[in-house]
């Protein structure tokens, strides 16, 4: 079975990115937010406030994207590598 790189990617993109935002809003509307400070260390622009919630989302949706693709092309290749005597005897 192989799975889609870019199905997964934009998967796991939507997803990190929605949850990025989510986060950042929360925390801006509680004056809470340690951890996504350092987060701000790796996602360029991105501050604990509404806009940087933006950013946040689209820093998350390309993290989450990256993140998808290595993980389907490890899994293909993995899959190659460990079954590949299943495939030939079929």
């Amino acid at each position: 079975m192989n799975l889609r790189k870019r199905a997964l990617g934009l998967s796991l993109g939507v997803v990190w990115g929605l949850m990025i935002f989510v986060w950042t809003v929360l925390a801006t509307m509680r004056g809470k937010g340690e951890f996504l400070i350092k987060i701000s260390a790796y996602y360029l622009g991105f501050t604990v406030s509404y806009l940087g919630s933006l950013v946040g989302l689209v820093w998350g949706f390309v993290h989450g994207f990256i993140l998808g693709v290595l993980i389907a092309w490890l899994y293909d290749l993995f899959c190659k590598m460990l079954y590949k005597s299943e495939a030939a005897s079929k």
